[in-house]
C-alpha cells in the first residue's frame, strides 16, 4: 500500500519545477500588486501548489497501464455510489466480522484508507485560514468543491480518458475529505498564533527596501520580453517589405523605455508591477534622464544582439544563413562554423557579466540603486499596493498634500496618501 501512496508523491515532485516556472510571472505580479513584497507569500503559495499538485495526483495515481481493459478489471466501479454509510459496511467487511482493536481499526484497511482521505484536504483548511483569511463558511465551500472534483475525476474515468472509471464515486469519500478540511481549519486558529504575521513581516522587509530588487527585475522582464516580441514582428514586416531591419529594435526599445515613461511616467511592465519613475526630486523625469538611462540600460543586451542583427541583416544577401544550415545538416565543423560559435559564448558572457555587475551594485548599494539609476538619476517609487491602498485611504483633499518622497522614504516636509491600484 504504501508504493501506491509514495509513486503520486514522487509524481508531484517532478511536475512541480515545471509548473512553478511556468506560474513564475504571473504569480509574482500578483504577489507584488497585492502585498508590496514576495518572500513569504510566494514560499506560502507555493507550498500550497505542490499540495495541490500532490493531492491529485494522490487522487489520480497509480493509472492503470495502456494494454489494461479496465472495464474488465474494474467492473464495479461504474456505478457510483451515492448512499451514505457505505464506508461502515467496508470497515465491518474487512474485519471479517471480528470485534477486535486490531480487525475493526489497526489492521483494516477500509479504515486506513479512510484516514488518509481524511488527511488529504486537512492541510487545504489549514491553507485556507492562515494563507487566504477565509472562514468556516467560504472553507467549507472551497473544501466540498475540490472535494467533488475528486470523485468527479474518478467516476467519469478522467473525463472520458479512460473508457470506463478504475476508482469508485463514493459520497462517503466526500464526506470525508470535508471533513478533513473542516478539522484543518480548526487547527489553523492555534497553529496560525504560533506562525508569524506575513503582513508584519512585509512590513519589515518594506522598511529596509521600499522596492524590492525583486519587483524591478520582473517588470524588466515583462519590459525586455515585450520589446523582444514588437521587435520581433517589425523586423519581420520589414523583411516582407524589403527594408532595412537592424533600426527596428532600437525604435522599440526607444518606444518603450523613453517615450512610453515621458506620457505616461513609467513602463508597462513597471506599471503593471505598481512602480513609477521619478527623479531627484520626486517628479517624473525629463526625456534625456530617460534616454541616458535606457542606454546605459540597454549595455548587457547589446553584445548578443550586435551579431544577431549583423546575421539577419547581412545574411539576408549574401546567403550566410544557408551556408550555415547546410553545414550544421552535414555536421561539418570549420574555421567559420567554431568563429561563429566563440563569438556568440563570448557575447553571451559579455552580456551575462553585465547583468551581474548591475544586480551586485544594486545589492550593494544603501538605496538599492543601479547603474543605469545613479547615471541617469532616475529611480523606481513604488505606487501603493493593494492591501496598502485599502488600509489607509484619503478622508478629504485635504489629507494629500505636498510631493511624495522618492524611492518610498520619508519625508519630514509633506504628507503623502496612498493612490489606489
Amino acid at each position: 500500500m504504501a508504493d501506491a501512496y509514495l509513486l503520486p508523491i514522487r509524481t508531484a515532485a517532478v511536475l512541480f519545477p515545471l509548473l512553478a516556472f511556468l506560474l513564475l510571472v504571473p504569480v509574482a505580479v500578483v504577489l507584488y500588486r497585492r502585498h508590496g513584497v514576495l518572500r513569504w507569500w510566494a514560499l506560502s503559495f507555493y507550498a500550497f501548489l505542490y499540495y495541490l499538485i500532490t493531492s491529485y495526483c494522490l487522487v489520480l495515481m497509480p493509472l492503470p497501464a495502456a494494454s489494461l481493459d479496465v472495464c474488465r478489471e474494474y467492473p464495479l466501479m461504474g456505478t457510483w455510489q451515492l448512499m451514505p454509510g457505505n464506508t461502515f459496511r467496508d470497515v465491518w467487511k474487512e474485519a471479517h466480522h471480528r470485534v477486535t482493536f486490531g480487525d475493526l481499526v489497526l489492521h483494516n484497511s477500509a479504515v486506513i484508507e479512510t484516514g488518509f482521505n481524511l488527511l488529504l484536504l486537512l492541510p487545504l483548511g489549514f491553507f485556507l485560514r492562515y494563507l487566504f483569511r477565509r472562514g468556516p463558511a467560504a472553507t467549507l465551500a472551497v473544501a466540498a468543491g475540490v472535494a467533488l472534483s475528486f470523485e468527479v475525476t474518478q467516476g467519469t474515468a478522467v473525463f472520458g480518458v479512460y473508457e470506463c472509471p478504475y476508482r469508485l464515486f463514493d459520497v462517503d469519500d466526500l464526506a470525508v475529505n470535508v471533513l478533513g478540511a473542516m478539522l484543518g481549519w480548526a487547527m489553523g486558529g492555534p497553529l496560525s498564533r504560533l506562525l508569524p504575521e506575513l503582513a508584519t513581516l512585509d512590513g519589515q522587509v518594506l522598511a529596509r527596501h521600499p522596492v524590492p530588487f525583486g519587483r524591478r527585475a520582473v517588470a524588466l522582464l515583462i519590459d525586455i520580453s515585450a520589446t523582444g516580441v514588437f521587435s520581433a514582428f517589425g523586423a519581420l514586416v520589414a523583411l516582407v517589405l524589403g527594408v532595412p531591419m537592424w533600426w527596428i529594435p532600437f525604435v522599440v526599445f526607444a518606444a518603450w523605455f523613453v517615450a512610453l515613461p515621458v506620457l505616461t511616467g513609467a513602463t508597462p511592465g513597471k506599471r503593471l508591477l505598481l512602480l513609477e519613475l521619478v527623479d531627484d526630486a520626486g517628479r517624473r523625469p525629463v526625456a534625456w534622464r530617460l534616454l541616458l538611462r535606457a542606454v546605459v540600460l540597454a549595455l548587457p543586451f547589446l553584445p548578443p544582439l550586435a551579431p544577431l542583427l549583423l546575421v539577419l541583416e547581412v545574411g539576408a544577401d549574401a546567403g550566410v544563413l544557408r551556408d550555415v544550415a547546410r553545414v550544421a545538416r552535414a555536421g561539418e565543423i570549420n574555421g567559420d562554423v567554431l568563429l561563429a560559435v566563440g563569438f556568440a559564448a563570448v557575447a553571451g558572457f559579455a552580456s551575462l557579466l553585465f547583468v551581474f555587475l548591475y544586480a551586485l551594485v544594486v545589492r550593494l548599494h544603501p538605496r538599492d540603486r543601479s547603474v543605469h539609476e545613479l547615471v541617469s538619476g532616475v529611480t523606481n517609487r513604488a505606487l501603493p499596493h493593494h492591501n496598502a491602498a485599502l488600509a489607509v485611504r484619503p478622508e478629504s483633499p485635504q489629507d494629500v498634500v505636498g510631493p511624495r518622497p522618492v524611492g518610498g522614504e520619508p519625508d519630514s516636509k509633506a504628507t503623502t496618501s496612498p493612490r489606489s491600484s
